[in-house]
């Protein structure tokens, strides 16, 4: 798990890894195994001058169902074509610091719903016009209110009903109905066997039947595990531990793909074994740090790995969580 690919390591020894910046002489950086090997994309979701357009981000990426992309950045929410046009963008306070985010078609269009962590709520939204139709303030009706309210993940079940996890404050995962009534939360912080130090991500798991919640619990003693809980509440298991720092997850098929605060993504099967590793940083001082500028990201190395997301075809988009606002999109092999 400490060791980049092959390819990676030849593209550093040869030099291919260059800045970013220099995109239109950076050549793409292979990383994976098997199945699920990738090419890397230089210069992907840059503007015209070859600069970041998103600013400084620690955020989510979701896909719709035409393959634009929408990564949160602190600035809002911005839409990329697959081929890494920019094509429109949800800015200030209203959508400002989407910790996590979620897309999901429903009767009356697609509808994204995101979990700010800055501005104690979960929100939901027209994917297309931004109009907001829900907002998830703490609920009061759960017991007394906190000090702080953190939201740092957010999904939705089958039926509609809403998860939204309070990651950087009480660990309570809070589950509302689609019309945004409380229903219940569960939960407690600790590092006990079912308890969150840091419930940061979390997701739907349609791996299995029924769907289960799979969720990140990203500072947990031995660092870094997936558990799942039932779309009740209720604990079904420990999946996998020693994942570093999970921050996120995004199903798509048997898969998943877990991003590392550390600077790296794993990719898990259906039997939650690693199947591939991308993007491994080998530079303790660079892998989980947000402050590394554009000039120097280097092509095929992560550094603060946040958020992912499949397109239909396979490919990945991560977001790394920093300074500059980085965004790249992983080519699948055929």
């Amino acid at each position: 798990m400490k060791n980049c690919s092959t390819s990676v390591a030849v593209a550093l020894v040869l030099g291919l890894a260059l800045p970013v910046l220099a995109a239109d002489k950076t050549q793409p950086v292979r990383m994976g195994s098997g199945l699920m090997t990738f090419d890397t994309t230089p210069g992907w979701g840059l503007g015209p001058d070859g600069k970041s357009v998103i600013g400084p981000c620690h955020g989510g990426v979701v896909v719709d169902k035409d393959g634009n992309i929408y990564t949160s950045a602190h600035a809002g929410v911005f839409v990329f074509s697959p081929e890494g046009k920019a094509l429109r963008s949800f800015l200030g306070d209203k959508y400002s610091d989407m910790h996590d985010m979620k897309i999901r078609e429903e009767a009356d269009g697609e509808f994204i719903y995101g979990a700010r962590n800055a501005n104690a709520e979960g929100i939901k939204f027209n994917a297309r016009t931004g109009d907001i139709v829900l907002k998830l303030p703490f609920p009061t009706e759960s017991g007394p209110k906190p000090e702080k309210f953190n939201p740092t993940a957010i999904t939705v079940a089958p039926n509609g009903d809403i998860f939204l996890s309070d990651g950087y404050a009480s660990d309570h995962i809070y589950k509302f109905d689609k019309t945004g009534k409380y229903l219940m939360h569960f939960g407690t912080k600790g590092n006990g066997l079912k308890e969150f130090n840091t419930a940061h991500g979390m997701t739907l798991d349609t791996r299995y039947n029924p769907p289960r919640l799979l969720i990140c619990d990203r500072n947990h003693a031995p660092k870094g595990r997936l558990l799942h809980y039932s779309l009740e509440g209720e604990f079904i298991a420990e999946v996998v531990t020693g994942l570093g720092m999970p921050t996120s997850a995004s199903v798509q098929g048997d898969y998943v793909s877990v991003p590392d605060l550390h600077g790296r993504l794993v990719i898990l099967d259906k039997n939650n074994t690693i199947v591939a590793v991308l993007g491994y940083n080998a530079d303790p001082a660079k892998g989980g740090n947000y402050n590394i500028p554009q000039t120097d990201w280097i092509e095929g190395v992560f550094s603060g790995t946040h958020g992912s997301s499949w397109d239909k075809d396979g490919n990945l988009y991560v977001q790394d969580w920093n300074v500059s606002g980085r965004i790249m999109k992983l080519v699948r092999v055929k």
